[in-house]
């Protein structure tokens, strides 16, 4: 006879956000206002930074593909979970939970390193601003995008295959509102010590190759700003980074808190908060962040909004 009840699993159980019945409607309102906002808000940046020239720079490029990560971010997790709150069933099936899983992965390791292209950029562009154009060819900006979304997808597929093709054992409940690799490893009849070495290898390398590209650009930035003589040229060069740097600091500061944590001192709820913040929160104020007060993009949406105009009267 086997050690463990090997189960041979159709569908999972997610816990959701919440355990309380009283907020789930309140739950559903919330969270389909938000990715509402999300939506709007990201695909508004694709759409205006793809139709609008004066945007066709280096720095809209990236920020066009963070709009696109962000949506899909979102995306992989909320339309499902809302449809869940609706149909008061929070079952998903074991082929979904596999593809949300990948999904999820190479989205988030994604957002990563355009986060560290994009501190590149800014570097770029306030310590070599009369060679900016030449360094971030098209060429590069497109090198910088490609590789991470790559060696997302390449990361993604080996964890969730490992992960997939292993047995379950016991209760099919996962303790999250998502498919996340963390609390599905803890459903694994063995060899999970294997996968979850591997993801905490690859986290690791993840969060501090990419934190360590957007210090060091940062770190050179500010030396180049300290340098600058005129305030003007310090005031510009700080609202050049401003949006980025919050961006930056709400997105790595939420997975830090979330993966640092010690296996032993994993709590799923604290978990889930962090997830809720960088999985809906952030993606709907990346939009809003890199808009509000952006004389550019303003400016972007009057001529658009003027054009439209224009061919329909």
């Amino acid at each position: 006879m086997g050690q463990h009840n090997v189960t041979v699993l159709t569908e999972f159980v997610l816990t959701g956000v919440t355990r309380k019945p009283e907020l789930q409607l309140l739950g559903f309102w919330v969270l389909l206002m938000i990715y509402s906002f999300t939506v709007l808000g990201n695909l508004g940046m694709i759409i205006l930074t793809k139709l609008d020239s004066h945007l066709h720079t280096p720095m809209y490029f990236f920020i066009r593909h963070l709009a696109f990560i962000d949506l899909g971010d979102s995306t992989v997790i909320y339309p499902k979970m809302l449809i869940n709150f609706i149909m008061n069933n929070n079952t998903i099936s074991f082929n979904e939970c596999a593809t949300q899983m990948a999904f999820f992965i190479t989205f988030i390791i994604s957002e990563l390193f355009i986060l560290s292209a994009m501190a590149y950029d800014r570097y770029v562009a306030i310590c070599n601003p009369l060679l900016y154009n030449v360094i971030m060819s098209r060429r590069l900006c497109h090198l910088l995008v490609g590789v991470p979304y790559l060696y997302s997808v390449f990361q993604a597929l080996m964890i969730t295959i490992k992960i997939f093709t292993l047995s379950f054992c016991g209760s099919n409940v996962i303790s999250h509102f998502y498919c996340d690799d963390v609390p599905v490893l803890l459903m694994l009849c063995s060899n999970a010590q294997e996968i979850e070495l591997l993801i905490i290898l690859f986290s690791a390398f993840n969060l501090i190759s990419s934190l360590l590209v957007v210090l060091l650009s940062y770190t050179l930035i500010l030396l180049a700003i300290c340098r600058m003589r005129s305030a003007e040229g310090r005031k510009k060069a700080f609202s050049t980074c401003g949006s980025h740097l919050t961006v930056v600091v709400v997105f790595y500061g939420s997975l830090l808190f979330m993966y640092v944590q010690l296996k032993s001192a994993h709590s799923f709820e604290t978990d889930k908060m962090a997830s809720v913040f960088y999985t809906l929160v952030i993606p709907m104020l990346n939009p809003l962040i890199y808009s509000l007060r952006n004389k550019e993009v303003e400016n972007a949406f009057h001529r658009i909004f003027k054009n439209h105009c224009k061919f329909s009267t």
